[in-house]
């Protein structure tokens, strides 16, 4: 029996740049092509996708948006594609709820390897295929069988790097981590002292499970150092 391919939305207006994508991956993955932001949504609406290949740079709806509207109701992993190699777009895609970031023009292998990468670690959590448990503490539970996150508020809704970066902390409580064993663990790449990445999603996180992101009972800045899970006690 033929292996079930994952599928992926391409969204990108450069012709040539989507000719050359699906040449390279058409054989592993189901491919969608997409021209602008609003031909990505529709596709979005009528399909499920394992991963969406996003650029920043696109006519009329510009990737941060369609980002944005993904985001709304969709935890598919998203990669950036964007010719701008400026802090303030990277920030500004974690920000949104990106997954990775690569900068054109790039190498083709390093795509590839970050795609599989990211549908890797999709595919274990959403399968459970690893063995991990469910979190519980006075004022948060954590599920990583279908990553919700649920507070005295209700459920929220986090990205899969903010699970990601969430159910390591909270894996371990009261045990302090630096930035780069935060990066390495989630991220699963050496530590290029790249704090704004963390620092996007921390945030992030902070601001769905906090009642008062400004003073955080769930998750302490210990400064100088790196960050630590309270429990809300």
């Amino acid at each position: 029996m033929m292996k079930q391919k994952y599928r992926i939305l391409l969204v990108d207006d450069d012709g040539d740049l989507l000719n050359l994508l699906y040449s390279c991956m058409k054989e592993k993955y189901e491919i969608d092509l997409a021209r602008n932001g609003k031909q990505g949504l529709d596709f979005l609406k009528r399909n499920k996708y394992s991963l969406i290949l996003l650029d920043v740079m696109l006519p009329g709806m510009d990737g941060f948006s369609v980002l944005e509207k993904i985001r709304e109701n969709c935890t598919t992993p998203v990669i950036l594609l964007t010719a701008k190699d400026t802090q303030d777009d990277k920030v500004n895609g974690l920000y949104t709820g990106a997954d990775d970031y690569i900068t054109k023009p790039f190498d083709m292998k390093e795509l590839l390897a970050r795609v599989d990468s990211q549908i890797r670690r999709n595919t274990v959590f959403n399968n459970g295929l690893l063995k991990i448990e469910e979190l519980k503490y006075p004022s948060i539970t954590i599920d990583p069988a279908s990553r919700a996150v649920k507070t005295e508020h209700g459920e929220i809704f986090l990205t899969g790097k903010e699970f990601d970066v969430l159910y390591f902390l909270a894996s371990s409580p009261r045990q302090i981590y630096t930035k780069k064993q935060i990066y390495k663990a989630v991220w699963q790449e050496e530590y290029v002292y790249d704090d704004d990445n963390i620092m996007a999603v921390i945030s992030k996180i902070r601001k769905k499970i906090e009642i008062d992101p400004a003073t955080p009972r769930l998750i302490s800045t210990i400064r100088g150092v790196g960050y630590r899970f309270d429990g809300g006690n």
